[in-house]
Formats: structure tokens, C-alpha cells, sequence
């Protein structure tokens, strides 16, 4: 009897095909040998059917056909990949073939590739050893010990049941929530913006992303600059910044050393007693401020008008004696620990903001790397090692040291990696917090794997330069923290307390390997925020400094600042605000269910904005990769947000998600959550089916048209026209999306 493998690509069917040493030619769809079949899919080759292939009445889009609910789903073959298909369910059914490794990706998407596959195919398969293959990279050693770690196939039968339900789940949300939206609200819209007919495409996810993008730009429409004045004193070089209240991390206490250490746990520690004098003196210093808990102020370190600022310059310069005085200098030594690993999502923000590529092309890359042995697995949200890869992390560092070594200042990734196994660090990192196999669900964090070093010539120099990335963080969690030498400094004068802070690089650590931001790290100047660092003239030495110096006043200067409105998200940061939407939601057991995975998931957050931009909802601008809305989009959100709101919030999706979760662990039925999803589905449906709120909508959409410059048509009857026959005649059939995620 042979085996066969199922692959999800015919690339990845060769990488088994070779690891398997199948040298048999290759024939129409597979590849055999004495002992071996090696075929694959293209994808996916099974798909749900559209509506009409359970009704022809449903061809045709009316109110009255809505809501769709089958008791049984249909699927089909897709047409253009039918060929594929039967050689698959061919070689599924040989009676030759005792043993089937299902070798798919190691995900729920893979797994449901293979699922729809096997369902669609002769019963005869089922009663075959059907096992599972899970493997993080395409190197012969992962493969090999994925066929022989493999379990039955049964033991993923829940992860399938979450695969289906969730596919059903976006299918009827797309199917119902898009058609009855389209028919009620289509015709509208079309007529206000004129032009081609304009279908309402919702769904459960890039519905949700919609709404978040709309909200932060209308967010960015009503925030109003609010200028303020925040006076700096330079004394003898070094610029400081004054407060009105001296905030609690810097009031004067002692540690038993008698060095002044405010905000450090040493302080915490201290006696009631000291702890009482310390509150004392923060007492009277915040009395003695001229300006303290005053209605000027904007902040506690701005004025609200630049003549009060005046003012306290003019008051400060009749101080006798005219010099500021150290009441308070802490100092401590800072460590900061190499980042996590990358998973797919911050992969994505750091390529959005250092390369200026989208996430899906960071996908692509991350996709192109992982095919061509070069890296893990692509879609993964751990950001963490597991422990058994933790044991032989020898072998990715010994791969990366044959990457060369670098000349005269600039190391290689080469260079590092060969560092890293002459020192200690690597033998003990299953015992770090980049170890933990509690942080895993699927797949671990994104690595080099050591090999596949061949296929770097045929690569993009984008690609080259996302895999040096990832080599680079990777080597980081075998170095040392990066330290600096932090000095906090209070300076009074007269009365007043001026603040400054130093933050200085001593010891670079992994920042040697990434790089980092050195010069910050070295200090710089304040924001407006009063940021970490701040001024400090050259050849000033502030080590010497001590409680009790006395410092001249070398100016006092007013600088003018400005409140800043939120940032609009660029195609990084909605990946990230994505994965972490659960601080969206206020209710805490959904925030909890939400948290680890957030909206979407790794494999489909660049698709779903990538679609939100095809569509014309969203725009992106490629240098930036800054996102906004279109009027489209926002006309889409305001529609939405008169008729199933909960399609914009994450709540739903954390909701959906809690039940899916409750599904594969076993507590919740798939009858359970079916009955669930119906009954959802048929309240919205039939709630919009009843609306009369055209003309309402109107006055919101005539608010968005302000902010663009379009040509669009008004009419005088643009968004009153109901649900009627205008939807249906100009519908197309493609915003009737089967799976509108």
C-alpha cells in the first residue's frame, strides 16, 4: 500500500517531494514513486455555492426572499480548478492508497482546504488512515518529524468545526446583511455620488474596520488645537522645564544612602515617618508655587496664554539671589530587554513603517521566505519560542553564521550569529520569556530557520531586507539588555521648580543587532510632551552635580506648543490595532475572550484591507501607507450605523469569537451556535427590512461630502428612494459576497 501526501501548493508538494526523495516524473497533478504520491491543491478547490443554487428565486434580489437561511449548506466545485480537484479525489480513492497525510497548511484555513476536499469527495476515503502532518518550516528535519509526529486526523475535528462555522458564519452576514443594506440603501447612494451602481458590501470583520477608521478621521475633523506655553530655564547648560506642581515622582525623599530617589521602590520602602516629611515638603513646595492648581494653567507644566507665561518670566527675574539651586538629583541605572519575536502582525507594522509596503505585501514576502525555506510559518500570532525549538536553536544559529561576515564597522547577520554560539546565551533560552509554550496556540514566532540560504539570490531586495529584519530580532533575544544612565534633576529657583532629565546609552546590548534609536538613546531634546530627554550643553557634566549646587541662570525662555489630534492609523498600525482591538471593548469578559486574537485573524487582517481599498471604502496612500476613509466609506459606515450598528463595533466579533472558542473546546454545540447565528441574522435582516430612514441618512451623507471633492450628482430625491425595484435591476452579483469577512 502507498501513502499519500495532500500539499497546499505545488511548491510546497515539491519541498515533500524532495524531503521524501519521490524522484518519480512528474505526472498530470501529482508526483508518484514505489513507495510514495505526492499531490496537491491550488488553494481552495471546494466552495459554498451562491444562493440561487438552492432556489433560483434567489438569483433575483428582493426584500422578500430575505432572510436566507438553509438548513443545509451546498458546496461546489470550483470550476476553474475542477481538473485538480479530480486528480485529488482520485488519488483520495485508490485502492492502492492505505495512508493519507493531510500536509495543508498548519492552520484552520489549511485545514479547512483539506476538509471541503474530503466532503466532497467519495465516502471510501473516510475509512482510510487519515493523518495530520504539522510543521512550522519546509527544512527536511521539520518535515520529516512532522509525518513522523503525525496524529489522526480526528484529532483536529474541532478545529475544523470552528473552520466551518466560521465560514458560515461570514456567509450569511455577507449574504444577508450586503443584499438587504443594497436593496434598502443602494439606490440611494448611487444617486447622491452618481456614476456606476453602488452595492453596500458589509461583513462581520472589515465592517468592524471600517467603523474604527471613520471614527478616528472624524475624531481628526472636530479636535481644536488648543495652543499652550511651557517656560524653560537653561542653568549653567542644562535646560529644564518648569512645573507648577511638582509631580509625585519628583518630590524630595530620601533613601536610607541619603540619595535623593524619587518615584524608586527604595522610597516605598521608607519609614512613615520619612514618608510623612516627604509629604511635608511636597506640601510646601507645591504651596509655594506661584502658579499651583491655577485656572491658567493648560497643564501643570503650560500656560493657556503666553502673557502669564510673561509673567512668571518677569516674576522669576526679580528672584534674589538670581541662580537656580539642585533640591533634588536621583540617578539609577536603566535596563531594557530585547523585544519579543515577531509574529505576523508586528512583522506588519515594522515593514508599513520602515519599508512603506503594505501588509499584504509584508504577507507575501513573509509567505515567499517561508516557502523557500528561509523562514517559519507566516501566519502566526505568538511571539515566543516553544521549548522544544528552544533545545535546538543551535541549528538556526549555525545556519545564519554561513551568511558571510561583514567588513571594518559593519557586522553581518553572520557575524552576530556566530557571536551568539561562541557565549552561553543560546543554551539557556528555553528558560527565558522568549520560551513559553502557554503563549503558543498553532505555531510559534516568526524565525530564521538557518537554511535555505540558496534561494536569498532570488529574492526581491524587499524581501532580502524583511528577512535580514527578521534575522536581526531574531539573534536580538540572545543579547544583553541595553543600559543607560538615567538622571533625574530639580532645580528651584526662587520658588519655583524647573525639571530636567538625562538618558544616556552606556552599554548598547541587542541594540547592536537592530540598531534601535541611538541617538535618542544619547539624549536629545524634549517634546512638547516633556519627553525623557532634554537639553544638555556640550561639556556640561552633570556627575558632578549634587544636592545643594548652585547653578546660573543662563536664559528663561517661553516655548509654544500645541495639543495634537490622533493619528490617522497607516496599514501597520490598523494591522496592529486590529490584533489588539479588545481594548475597544468595554465588557470584560468579551475584552478577555478577544485578547490574544483580536479582530480577524493573521492569515486574513491584510486581505480585509486590502478589500476595503479595492472597494473603494478606504484609502491608502502608498508612500505613507496612511489610511482614510473615501465618501463611499464613510456613506457605508453612516448606512451601517442607522441599521446594524453592532456590524462596527469589535463586541460582535468578540462575541462570534467567545462562541466559536466554546464550539472547538467542546462546551458549545455547532447546533447550539447555529441556532445562535440564525437568529442574529433574521433580527437584523428583519429590522432593516422595516426602516424608513432614507431621508435621514441623507443629511448625514450631505456632512461627509463636505470634507472631498467629487463630482458626485445631486438629485432631489437622492437617498429617499426605498428598498424597490432600482436595487434589484442594477444589482451585481459580485456584492452578493458568499464570504464577506
Amino acid at each position: 500500500m502507498k501513502s499519500l501526501f495532500i500539499a497546499e501548493k505545488p511548491s510546497v508538494a515539491q519541498e515533500f517531494a524532495r524531503a521524501l526523495k519521490v524522484n518519480g516524473p512528474r505526472r498530470d497533478g501529482y508526483i508518484e514513486s514505489d513507495e510514495y504520491v505526492v499531490t496537491w491543491c491550488v488553494g481552495h478547490l471546494v466552495t459554498m455555492s451562491y444562493p440561487e443554487k438552492y432556489d433560483m428565486k434567489y438569483k433575483k434580489w428582493s426584500l422578500e426572499n430575505l432572510p436566507f437561511l438553509p438548513e443545509k449548506f451546498k458546496y461546489e466545485i470550483i470550476p476553474s480548478v475542477s481538473k485538480q480537484f479530480n486528480t485529488v479525489s482520485g488519488l483520495l480513492s485508490r485502492d492502492d492508497v492505505g495512508t493519507i497525510y493531510v500536509c495543508t497548511d498548519s492552520g484552520r484555513e489549511g485545514e479547512y482546504i483539506y476538509r471541503l476536499v474530503e466532503m466532497m469527495s467519495p465516502p471510501v476515503v473516510k475509512s482510510k488512515d487519515r493523518r495530520r502532518v504539522w510543521i512550522d518550516s519546509f527544512t527536511d528535519e521539520e518535515i520529516s518529524r512532522g509525518i513522523r509526529e503525525a496524529k489522526p486526523l480526528d484529532a483536529y475535528n474541532n478545529l475544523s468545526d470552528s473552520a466551518y462555522l466560521r465560514a458560515k458564519e461570514d456567509y450569511l452576514m455577507g449574504i444577508n446583511f450586503s443584499r438587504v443594506l443594497t436593496l434598502k440603501y443602494g439606490s440611494g447612494i448611487t444617486d447622491y455620488l452618481g456614476g456606476k451602481w453602488k452595492a453596500v458590501a458589509v461583513g462581520r470583520v472589515m465592517t468592524c474596520v471600517l467603523g474604527m477608521v471613520v471614527r478616528r478621521e472624524r475624531e481628526i475633523r472636530s479636535f481644536v488645537k488648543t495652543p499652550f506655553y511651557r517656560v524653560i530655564g537653561v542653568f549653567g547648560g542644562i535646560e529644564a522645564e518648569w512645573r507648577a506642581v511638582p509631580p509625585s515622582e519628583y518630590y524630595i525623599g530620601k533613601t536610607s544612602s541619603g540619595t535623593l530617589s524619587p518615584g524608586s521602590s527604595a522610597v516605598q520602602k521608607e519609614s512613615q515617618t520619612e514618608s510623612e516629611a516627604s509629604d511635608k515638603n511636597r506640601e510646601k513646595a507645591e504651596e509655594a508655587a506661584m502658579f499651583n492648581l491655577s485656572p491658567l494653567l493648560y497643564k501643570e507644566n503650560g500656560f493657556r496664554k503666553r502673557e502669564d507665561a510673561e509673567a512668571l518670566i518677569a516674576k522669576l527675574k526679580e528672584t534674589l539671589p538670581y541662580e537656580g539651586i539642585v533640591s533634588g538629583i536621583t540617578r539609577r541605572r536603566e535596563k531594557k530587554n530585547p523585544p519579543m519575536l515577531y509574529n505576523l502582525a508586528e512583522l506588519q507594522n515594522d515593514c508599513s513603517r520602515m519599508f512603506k509596503i503594505s501588509p499584504d505585501q509584508t504577507l507575501q514576502i513573509a509567505q515567499e521566505l517561508y516557502e523557500k525555506k528561509l523562514t517559519t510559518y507566516p501566519r502566526t500570532d505568538a511571539r515566543v519560542l516553544s521549548s522544544a525549538v528552544a533545545k535546538e536553536i543551535s541549528r538556526n544559529l549555525t545556519g545564519l553564521t554561513k551568511l558571510g561576515t561583514g567588513q571594518g564597522s559593519s557586522p553581518t547577520v553572520g557575524d552576530f550569529a556566530a557571536e551568539v554560539l561562541t557565549g552561553e546565551s543560546w543554551k539557556k533560552i528555553g528558560n527565558t520569556r522568549y520560551t513559553n509554550d502557554k503563549a503558543i496556540t498553532d505555531h510559534y514566532a516568526i524565525i530564521p530557520t538557518g537554511q535555505g540560504l540558496m534561494n536569498l539570490n532570488s529574492l526581491s531586495q524587499t524581501a532580502r531586507r524583511v528577512y535580514e529584519t527578521i534575522c536581526r530580532r531574531f539573534l536580538a533575544i540572545f543579547y544583553p539588555p541595553a543600559e543607560y544612565d538615567k538622571t533625574a534633576i530639580t532645580i528651584m529657583l526662587g520658588r519655583e521648580s524647573f525639571f530636567a532629565n538625562s538618558r544616556v546609552l552606556v552599554k548598547e546590548g541587542w541594540l547592536k543587532v537592530t540598531g534601535g534609536d541611538k541617538n535618542a538613546a544619547k539624549g536629545g531634546k524634549a517634546s512638547d510632551d516633556s519627553g525623557e530627554n532634554t537639553l544638555i550643553a556640550p561639556g556640561v557634566d552633570i556627575s558632578k552635580l549634587k544636592k545643594g549646587s548652585h547653578l546660573p541662570v543662563d536664559s528663561l525662555t517661553i516655548k509654544e506648543g500645541e495639543t495634537s489630534p490622533p493619528k490617522r492609523y497607516t496599514s501597520g498600525s490598523m494591522i496592529l490595532a486590529m490584533e489588539n482591538a479588545g481594548q475597544l471593548i468595554e465588557d470584560e469578559s468579551l475584552r478577555e475572550q478577544i485578547k490574544g486574537s483580536g479582530i480577524g485573524t493573521s492569515a486574513t487582517r491584510a486581505e480585509i484591507l486590502k478589500k476595503l481599498v479595492t472597494i473603494e471604502y478606504l484609502a491608502l496612500n502608498k508612500k505613507t501607507q496612511v489610511i482614510t476613509p473615501e465618501l463611499l466609506g464613510e456613506m457605508v459606515y453612516d448606512t451601517v450605523n442607522a441599521s446594524i450598528r453592532p456590524l462596527l463595533n469589535a463586541e460582535l466579533t468578540a462575541s462570534w469569537e467567545k462562541g466559536l472558542t466554546g464550539v472547538a473546546e467542546g462546551t458549545i454545540t455547532e447546533e447550539e451556535y447555529m441556532e445562535k447565528l440564525n437568529g442574529f441574522v433574521a433580527r437584523r435582516t428583519n429590522a432593516v427590512k422595516s426602516l424608513r430612514n432614507q431621508a435621514e441618512l441623507k443629511k448625514c451623507y450631505d456632512y461627509a461630502a463636505q470634507f472631498y471633492k467629487t463630482n458626485r450628482r445631486r438629485s432631489s430625491g437622492a437617498g429617499t428612494k426605498s428598498s424597490g425595484s432600482t436595487a434589484v435591476r442594477r444589482q451585481k452579483k459580485a456584492s452578493g459576497n458568499k464570504k464577506t469577512e
